[in-house]
């Protein structure tokens, strides 16, 4: 069975200052999303033995570390290739999804915003694409992998979980999101749109 492994960023640690600090960057690499990538492969190890020993009577609890610690594993690799320290604004399908969907960037960031500054707790604000329709949608992530609506793809993620902000701005999750919006990488979000395709 195949392992998940932790991908490189695509960039230093530091090459998103001022906006999320090297510190941050490391820490939330190198050890939280090397943590679910670790769980993960953990529970497909003991999931594996369970079935070998026909020992099912914690199976629940095994699929869900599971799918919360691939959730992480997942989330965080889309999460690091969203992000960019060269930002360029929206352009081709990119801008035509916030056009047509929102009625351009500025009216969709303030959605988004709203969607990310209403967590209760941890999770992640996404903007998905319908693999059936093509229609965008926004809505919160619980936890790694709470409600992922059916057919969605996700296209741009914001980890709102403390760790990804807290030791650059304390309790004030509002910042964060207005720092976010320097270093969307919009090639990228593209480039999943017309994948999602």
């Amino acid at each position: 069975m195949a392992e998940f492994t932790l991908p490189d960023l695509p960039y230093d640690y530091a090459a998103l200052e001022p906006h999320i600090s090297a510190k941050i960057m490391e820490l939330h690499h190198d050890k939280h999303h090397a943590t679910y990538v670790k769980g993960a492969n953990t529970a497909l190890e003991q999931l594996a033995e369970a079935r070998d020993k026909g020992d099912f009577a914690n199976i629940n609890k095994l699929e869900k570390d599971l799918a919360f610690n691939v959730g992480g594993a997942n989330n965080h690799s889309i999460f690091w290739t969203n992000l960019t320290p060269d930002y360029e604004e929206p352009a081709g399908s990119a801008a035509t999804l916030l056009d047509e969907s929102f009625g351009g960037l500025e009216n969709f960031k303030k959605q988004f915003t709203a969607v990310a500054m209403g967590i209760q707790g941890s999770g992640w604000a996404v903007l998905g694409v319908d693999q059936g329709t093509g229609n965008a949608t926004t809505f919160q992530l619980f936890d790694q992998q709470g409600n992922v609506p059916f057919g969605i793809t996700p296209v741009l993620m914001l980890d709102m979980w403390e760790h990804a902000f807290y030791l650059d701005y304390l309790n004030v999750k509002a910042d964060y999101v207005t720092a976010f919006w320097n270093i969307v990488n919009w090639k990228n979000v593209a480039e999943r749109l017309d994948a999602a395709k």
